[in-house]
């Protein structure tokens, strides 16, 4: 992530505590600061999460009546959604401080939400991919565009598991 900003992550009532899970994993390997989430059918099943690298004892995981009302200080909202007249993620340039709401798998950001987001992506697929596939995308579109991405072997050794040490 650009170390001059910041990334923050709003879940629009997630269903599924596998995606939630996904997403916080996807936070971790990403640098986002945290991840907040409105609705309750996480709070039902979060026992299930699969947040394997339990990034979430790094990056708070927040519940939050209101996404729009913990927009982080300083942070552009915006939406990440399917929906006619949105910005392509291939040609969007990143805000310095950005706060992306993404909708629930089974439903679309509602037009209240849409209303105070300041941009509206989507991702040029073929399909809508799931919560956690999106999160991931939009979050390495975010690394690949930085001017302060870091490369080489340092990054590959602080990266992998204990079970990867092969060379080239």
């Amino acid at each position: 992530m650009k170390k001059d900003g910041f990334a923050c992550l709003g879940l629009f009532n997630p269903k599924s505590p596998s995606n939630v899970g996904a997403v916080m994993r996807a936070a971790g390997c990403y640098g986002a600061n945290s991840v907040f989430y409105t609705g309750n059918r996480y709070e039902h099943a979060k026992k299930f999460v699969t947040d394997t690298k339990k990034v979430h004892q790094d990056i708070p995981l927040i519940a939050a009546d209101d996404l729009k009302s913990i927009i982080p200080l300083g942070a552009t909202p915006v939406a990440i959604e399917l929906i006619e007249g949105a910005k392509p993620l291939t040609t969007y340039t990143h805000p310095k401080s950005a706060f992306y709401i993404f909708g629930p798998e089974d439903g679309s950001l509602n037009k209240d939400v849409l209303s105070w987001c300041e941009d509206v992506i989507y991702i040029p697929t073929q399909g809508c991919m799931n919560l956690a596939a999106t999160v991931n995308v939009v979050l390495y579109d975010r690394l690949a565009k930085s001017a302060n991405i870091k490369l080489g072997d340092d990054v590959i050794r602080n990266s992998r598991d204990n079970n990867n040490k092969v060379k080239i």
